[in-house]
């Protein structure tokens, strides 16, 4: 039983929320609605407070009463995320950062901002320089930066700047440790890596230096195919066309974006379940070598509009990544889908030798992404839940078709494979967590781990980084 008196006693004048409604509501992210085997668990745990930092004061009393007492955290941005990151598994207090928001500084070609800051915000306020963020994922008009960093992976823009982890594309955080007296750490370099996608289970992040990509007067087009494997090809040529600037490749099969109301009415008729569509955003200049590559490919261009400006009434990009399974689930709820990676420079045949192995099943959604200095396609077939050994059999198959696969079912960050988690990491989180009070049950190191999990014991080897174990030794600590 968490001490909930004593907690509150320790925070002073920090805003707390103890209406049990309010609690419940933001104690669900996502995670439900993303995965049934983790679905129970999600929605069974609640916290038994919500503590409303103003400032990083704030945040420094929030730690250290934390410490005193004992009280599990568990940090909340806008609760976008599927992965399990914000579900209070230990009850405790759920820090709502989103009152830490300022955009601190930009300059040429980075930003620093508070993580509470929305994403959409940092690039209302870079973009009049000429800047805007080199990646965003598909939840921008909401997501915190801290939020993404911590829990997300990649997102819109990953097509040409590759993924979170990749070098250069964290320049910098702020943390701070859950201890008596709180620690402020900064991080730089490779370090970055030990924080980001912990599901905020080893340090607060307060602040984050992002590096910034050029503003291009972006155009979004929706591109239609007779064929799937062609439209995969085309987009795999898109995304190798290095002079043309594109910030999304998403690739869509017939029977899914016939599942999307939002979708429907710019497919075209054909033999149903053989179309493939893909969502591009492309930089204004290049548009005329976008359609010669169309037309290379026997492609339709059924809509084409500046971004966040089409027929549709949405960003383009909003029915990308995660937001592709959110808009299939509104009408049906059964479709789940897995995380694998297809990469170069066998990409096409792989996903040829998953489309045919899984031509049963409804089809297939892949994104366009730069991973670890390859070309990669993100995805997986999509298909109705019967259970976690048809699950388990799906991403079997995955494996054997030549596709990396994480699992995206389990709330452990080891286990779910998007993460290389090594002895840095164990000693880290003993550095800022020493009572081990940030969102407990998640980082794990215990060989037992993903057998008492949920979902802990799916086949997955997880993806593999070339780079892992070769983090530099930068840390100031104030």
């Amino acid at each position: 039983m968490n001490d909930t008196a004593a907690f509150l006693a320790a925070l002073g004048d920090v805003p707390a929320i103890a209406d049990p409604d309010i609690v419940r509501r933001k104690s669900r992210d996502m995670t439900a609605n993303f995965s049934p085997v983790m679905k129970d668990d999600a929605l069974g745990h609640v916290a038994d407070l919500i503590v409303q930092p103003r400032d990083k004061a704030d945040v420094l009393r929030i730690a250290s009463a934390a410490a005193r007492t004992r009280m599990p955290l568990v940090m909340r941005g806008a609760g976008t995320c599927n992965f399990g990151q914000g579900i209070p598994l230990a009850g405790g207090a759920m820090v709502d950062m989103t009152g830490l928001d300022r955009v601190l500084h930009t300059g040429a070609g980075r930003v620093r901002a508070e993580a509470g800051a929305r994403l959409a915000a940092i690039d209302e306020a870079t973009r009049p320089t000429g800047w805007e963020l080199r990646i965003h994922s598909s939840t921008k008009k909401v997501a915190t930066l801290g939020g993404f960093v911590g829990g997300g992976h990649a997102g819109v823009g990953s097509c040409a700047w590759g993924i979170l982890r990749d070098r250069g594309n964290i320049l910098g955080l702020e943390v701070v440790s859950v201890e008596e007296t709180p620690r402020t750490v900064q991080l730089t370099g490779d370090r970055v890596n030990l924080v980001h996608h912990a599901y905020g289970s080893n340090g607060i992040i307060t602040e984050l230096e992002m590096p910034l990509a050029p503003a291009w007067d972006w155009r979004e087009a929706i591109v239609v195919f007779p064929g799937f494997m062609t439209s995969v090809e085309f987009a795999h040529a898109l995304a190798t066309a290095d002079g043309i600037e594109k910030k999304l490749v998403s690739v869509i099969g017939g029977p899914i974006w016939r599942m999307m109301r939002v979708l429907r009415p710019y497919g075209r008729e054909g033999t149903e379940g053989t179309e493939g569509m893909v969502l591009a955003m492309v930089a204004e200049p290049f548009l005329a070598s976008f359609h010669a590559l169309v037309r290379e490919f026997g492609g339709t261009v059924t809509s084409e509009a500046p971004e966040g400006r089409g027929p549709y009434r949405i960003p383009l990009y909003e029915m990308s990544w995660g937001h592709t399974r959110m808009h299939v689930n509104r009408e049906h709820p059964e479709i789940v889908s897995n995380v694998g990676l297809y990469l170069d420079p066998d990409l096409v045949g792989a996903i040829r030798r998953s489309h045919r192995r899984f031509a049963h099943l409804p089809g297939m959604h892949f994104e366009a992404k730069r991973f670890d200095g390859r070309l990669s396609f993100q995805g997986s077939p999509f298909f109705r839940y019967e259970g976690d050994a048809h699950l388990a059999e799906v991403m079997r198959g995955m494996a054997e078709d030549g596709a990396m696969v994480a699992n995206n079912h389990t709330f452990l960050v080891k286990e779910g494979g998007m993460k290389s988690v090594d002895g840095e990491d164990a000693a880290f989180k003993h550095a800022m967590d020493p009572h081990g009070l940030m969102n407990p049950g998640k980082l794990r190191f215990d060989a037992a781990a993903p057998k008492e999990s949920t979902g802990g014991d799916l086949p997955s080897a997880g993806w593999r980084f070339r780079d892992a174990g070769t983090r530099d030794t930068t840390e100031a600590t104030a």
